[in-house]
């Protein structure tokens, strides 16, 4: 596993910002990869399994292909044992382009030997997104149980404007306390989207944001300037997960 640049611990905060720095994607991918590798050893020999949240975006996408091609480099993954689920979803067919579901079946599961049961997509196949957020739910209390999941991973982005997952600023699905899946309108291409809600995201036992690209230079600086117990303004820093929390930068998304 590659060694970060440097390792920043920021002081007192709204968010978790413990900060590991990389020279670019590919360092960045290698090393989110060496912490679900950990993460995923540690979930299996403590509870036989390893439930992980996927996201989209090219910096996931990279780490997956490095997943799927661990293999072939003496590095084992029981698939009988991973479980994959989304942290988010455009509300697209399974094939389309812009699904998340759909690059991450192109870089990673069409690759590996992982049983069909163990992959748990969103189901945008239904005919409307509340039913679809409702169907979702109800996969993952038929999973994890009636206590809101807690992810041995899960994997989240952040947007120029500060969102991850599909929590864009202003959403009323931010403000949510007893839904663990939301169907979203969001100022994006495709406006139509689910997602896992706050009651859910913050529950992970290990999440890694995964940042990199020069435009997300200035949300990064916002977030790190934020200080005291006020909420967030930043879909990002509203997420304050119980377990370890990472931001793996790029060099150009650090500054």
């Amino acid at each position: 596993m590659p060694y970060p640049l440097r390792e920043l611990k920021l002081p007192e905060r709204t968010v978790n910002m413990e900060t590991r720095i990389y020279s670019d994607v590919e360092v960045l991918s290698k090393a989110a990869l060496g912490e679900l590798l950990q993460a995923m050893r540690v979930a299996v020999k403590q509870r036989g399994r390893f439930a992980v949240a996927l996201a989209g975006g090219h910096t996931p996408a990279r780490m997956y292909k490095l997943w799927a091609d661990a293999a072939n480099h003496g590095v084992r993954t029981q698939w009988d044992r991973v479980h994959l689920f989304w942290g988010d979803e455009r509300y697209v067919p399974q094939d389309d382009p812009m699904s998340n579901y759909a690059m991450a079946r192109e870089s990673l599961i069409a690759h590996v030997p992982i049983p069909t049961a163990n992959v748990h997509p969103m189901p945008t196949d239904l005919p409307q997104a509340q039913a679809a957020a409702e169907a979702y739910e109800s996969d993952l209390r038929k999973f994890f149980g009636t206590a809101p999941p807690a992810f041995d991973l899960q994997l989240l982005g952040l947007g120029v404007e500060g969102h991850t997952a599909s929590l864009f600023p202003g959403s009323p699905a931010l403000e949510e306390k007893e839904r663990w899946v939301a169907a979203v309108e969001v100022p994006a291409k495709p406006p139509q989207r689910l997602t896992l809600t706050p009651p859910v995201l913050n529950q992970g036992r290990h999440t890694l944001f995964l940042v990199s690209g020069k435009d997300k230079r200035e949300i990064i600086g916002a977030l790190r300037s934020e200080r005291g117990p006020k909420p967030s303004q930043y879909p990002a820093g509203r997420i304050r997960p119980t377990g370890q929390v990472l931001w793996l930068l790029d060099e150009a998304a650090a500054g």
